[in-house]
């Protein structure tokens, strides 16, 4: 992986939509060339996937929450079944290290939704809620 391979991945990670005649005028090669760029780090694993960025506000979900899990012992499993089955409010479940087990990225409706989840979550662990303010 050279420059041109990190300004490609920098471009398409601003716009993912770009054409590839256009990110070949911004990288200095040809549609083609871009093009055989991207698909050979599609190939090799660099590239794994497009998607995008959505305004969840506009969608009708209001409340942003991370959400430390907290879960004695080593029954992850019930947690983690629960966690799959609320995968409208759930943007991300991390696993991770320090005084908490996983950490939730959650999207609710509305305040009583959350209350509604965090209900249902203390049945399989205990957790520390952050409302995100602004971004």
């Amino acid at each position: 992986m050279d420059q041109t391979d990190k300004r490609i991945i920098e471009e398409l990670c601003s716009n993912s939509r770009i054409t590839m005649k256009e990110l070949g005028e911004r990288v200095h090669l040809t549609g083609p060339a871009a093009a055989a760029r991207v698909e050979k780090l599609e190939d090799n694993g660099v590239i794994e996937g497009y998607s995008i960025k959505v305004n969840q506000a506009k969608l009708g979900c209001f409340t942003y929450a991370f959400i430390n899990i907290y879960i004695e012992g080593t029954h992850h499993q019930p947690y983690l079944s629960f966690i799959r089955t609320k995968e409208g409010y759930v943007i991300n479940n991390y696993k991770i290290s320090g005084d908490s087990c996983y950490l939730l990225e959650c999207r609710f409706p509305s305040n009583e939704a959350l209350n509604q989840f965090l209900l249902e979550l203390n049945k399989y662990a205990n957790y520390k809620l952050s409302i995100v303010i602004s971004k």
